[in-house]
């Protein structure tokens, strides 16, 4: 299909013109001129700041091999020099303020977990967006947060054991966060609201108050027999289900039978790094899951044990309150969207007949679908439904370098704006703080989206991916699993809070910090995840529902606004941390044993991730690793493990050989890892015609090559391989 200059692809024309511009006032003639008018303004500067990138990575590697000939390759303080002599690192005199408008509430007030799910998986977008209530019970009963021991195992059937258990860590949790003034949560017999205040009656007969009153915020059912009350701290909500006809309530002696939080504040719909998405096809498919959360129209049904799901958006949720008043509570996260980063192209849309930057395609795109949510035309079960009460659409911009790319993000922003008829600064910027030059240039990249900003975060996957790249020809780096406790990366981490809260961001945006990358490993996650809000966090990625609702716990336990305040007077990380560059110190050497067990992880990975992302087109899912620990991978993962390979490759720490043995012998684990899924095609034998195989070698062999470290180019030319192998075979058939 043509427009103006554009040549569009079929799918992409069709869904902008029959599902996403119908009742937005937006004329199908108007979207294209300005989609073209946008790309042949800002395209050849987008295409000149990945220029400049290259240039920098240039200059970057003669310095190092430079420095290492003469053996000055530890002086940090000429380094820095260096940078700021080629412009990499510069300073911005004078302070910042962030002066964001209309932010809605889960994102300037409430801190709180955070999911980040692939928007082409319908359900996993469903389950994200209603995971703003969570069951504490379930979470408690069905993980190993709870120990297993003394008879309370899981298993097929209700263990009442492990049942009462539960019961009692959330009667503890309770006394810890609404605390009785004259008795426990464990006592309460009944629950009852009188003359707007809550009253616990315990067996003793006694009658109780919260020593924080405040605390009680509402109840559904009558106010002498509620069927729930509603609490809050630190601004979250947490519910007392009661029901004593329930299998659970029976057992319990005030009828309670579930503590649900909540739980996932917002949830970042994933375009990017969680998603398999190669052409027009696979990308409308994304933006119609977005344009359905926006519309509230979304739904799927799937089969789970034998028996069909529908799964739809969750309403809103309505209380009484002390006053008499109706409370009504959001029933669903805050959405955000993340588009795709600066550095890719696409080829469903064309410019004279060239690819053109997906991130603007994106930018357009999904700013029409939101129109939806902006003018109220969003239904569910017929009623109105909003995702942004303050009237804004959150997006979130990856793999940014520095603040000449953000202000280009945000003249991207107010361009969109213009051609859709919205007002200046409707789309918000989530920064992620993921590239060394965007760490080191944070305060300039927020003065940039000072009018824009709702989000900066942490992310030690892809940040110690760029890294290793940006500073591949320094030597050879430590193990992976020695960079978190590598100088450079606490130093990142504080900076990222210290530069937020110095530019207003406390009260306006969040400051998030990242991923836990271990699904099933609750009990770690409970034990390690609070130092995320004790850093000063006001939100972190969690990788489900449950952990979700878990890590909640966290933020009832520390007021992030109290721990904000506090951190705004330590003294921030000096730039030598910040530039320490984690290579194998002088004199250290790794021993044959330790290089191929290191090896051996890190392509294991590689490659039970590329089986799944060309060879089935999924971008974000649980693989085991080489002890058969479920991870949590995405191309952030990938990128990491490849540069690492290729940087000890570079060095001479492996070979090319020993890297091809290696990917024939983790091929065999990975396919036996993977045996019991009907649609998945083994490497082995035949590791030439396997193009997942082949994707692998690839990603490490010219990972040095690839822009930043990249794998997305790698990944989306193979993975159109095997859908047109794929095709071919359906059409042979046929």
């Amino acid at each position: 299909m043509r427009a103006g200059s554009l040549e569009i692809a079929p799918p992409l024309y069709e869904f902008i013109a029959v599902e996403a511009l119908p009742g937005t006032g937006v004329q199908i003639d108007e979207f294209w001129s300005a989609l073209q008018s946008i790309l042949t303004d800002l395209g050849p500067r987008n295409a000149a700041l990945l220029s400049r990138r290259d240039e920098l990575q240039s200059q970057i590697d003669d310095w190092h091999r430079a420095a290492r000939a003469e053996g000055r390759d530890s002086d940090g303080e000429a380094y820095a020099n260096f940078l700021r002599d080629i412009g990499y690192l510069r300073y911005m005199d004078g302070s910042v303020t962030a002066t964001t408008a209309n932010v809605d509430a889960e994102i300037a007030e409430v801190a709180g977990p955070q999911l980040v799910v692939p928007l082409d998986n319908a359900r996993y977008a469903l389950n994200a967006a209603n995971a703003r209530w969570g069951s504490l019970y379930d979470a408690l009963y069905g993980t190993d947060v709870l120990s297993e021991s003394d008879g309370c195992g899981r298993g097929d059937s209700y263990n009442p054991i492990r049942g009462d258990r539960v019961v009692s860590a959330g009667r503890e949790f309770l006394d810890t966060h609404f605390a009785l003034d004259s008795a426990s949560h464990t006592w309460a017999t009944g629950y009852r609201v009188q003359d707007g205040t809550l009253r616990v009656h315990s067996g003793d007969g006694t009658v109780s108050a919260l020593l924080r009153p405040e605390q009680f915020v509402g109840y559904t059912g009558a106010a002498e027999e509620p069927t729930s009350i509603l609490l809050r701290k630190n601004g979250l909500h947490c519910e007392l289900c009661v029901d004593g006809d329930h299998p659970v309530g029976r057992r319990d002696h005030a009828g309670i039978f579930d503590i649900r939080l909540e739980s996932a504040i917002t949830t970042i719909m994933d375009f990017e790094d969680s998603v398999s998405a190669v052409d027009a096809d696979d990308k409308v498919a994304v933006y119609r899951n977005w344009l359905g959360l926006m519309r509230g129209t979304l739904e799927t049904t799937f089969v789970r044990d034998g028996t069909a799901v529908h799964r739809s958006l969750n309403g809103d949720r309505s209380f009484t309150g002390p006053d008499g008043s109706q409370v009504t509570l959001p029933g669903r996260a805050l959405m955000l969207v993340r588009n795709v980063g600066p550095h890719l192209s696409t080829d469903m849309v064309k410019l004279d007949g060239e690819p053109v930057c997906e991130t603007m395609v994106d930018a357009m795109v999904t700013a029409l679908c939101a129109l939806h949510d902006l003018r109220g035309m969003g239904r569910l079960n017929g009623e109105p439904v909003r995702n942004s009460a303050a009237g804004s659409v959150y997006v979130v911009k990856p793999k940014m370098h520095g603040p000449s790319e953000v202000a280009l993000a945000c003249e991207l922003f107010s361009r969109v704006e213009s051609a859709l008829g919205l007002v200046q600064r409707t789309l918000k910027m989530g920064i992620m703080d993921e590239e060394r030059r965007t760490s080191l240039g944070l305060k300039e990249c927020i003065w940039h989206a000072r009018d824009r900003v709702v989000f900066i975060n942490t992310g030690f996957l892809d940040r110690t991916g760029d890294e290793i790249h940006t500073d591949m020809e320094a030597g050879p780096v430590i193990p992976k699993a020695e960079m978190r406790a590598a100088t450079w990366l606490g130093a990142y981490e504080n900076s990222n809070v210290d530069t937020g809260l110095a530019c207003g961001l406390r009260g306006r945006a969040q400051i998030g910090k990242g991923m836990w990358t271990m699904p099933t490993e609750m009990a770690a996650m409970a034990k390690a995840k609070i130092q995320h809000p004790i850093a000063g966090a006001s939100t972190a990625w969690v990788p489900s529902p449950t952990a979700a609702t878990l890590h909640a716990m966290h933020y009832f336990l520390v007021d992030v606004a109290d721990r904000q305040h506090d951190l705004a007077e330590r003294t921030p990380a000096r730039l030598a941390s910040l530039i320490d560059v984690p290579v194998l110190p002088v004199g250290r050497e790794l021993g044959p044993g330790e290089i191929q067990r290191e090896l051996d992880n890190n392509v294991q990975g590689i490659l039970g991730y590329t089986v799944r992302w060309v060879g089935q087109g999924v971008g974000c899912s649980t693989v085991p690793d080489i002890d058969d620990v479920g991870l949590m991978e995405d191309l952030a993962t990938l990128r990491i493990s490849s540069q690492h390979i290729a940087n000890w490759l570079h060095h001479g720490l492996v070979s090319t050989d020993q890297v091809r043995e290696t990917m024939r012998r983790m091929a065999n684990l990975v396919d036996q890892q993977n045996a019991g899924d009907p649609d998945y095609e083994p490497m082995a034998p035949d590791y030439d015609s396997s193009i997942p195989f082949q994707a692998a070698v690839e990603l490490v062999l010219s990972g040095r090559q690839e822009p930043n470290g990249y794998t997305e180019r790698i990944l989306r030319s193979h993975r159109r391989e095997v859908k047109a192998r794929h095709a071919g075979r359906a059409t042979s058939i046929g």
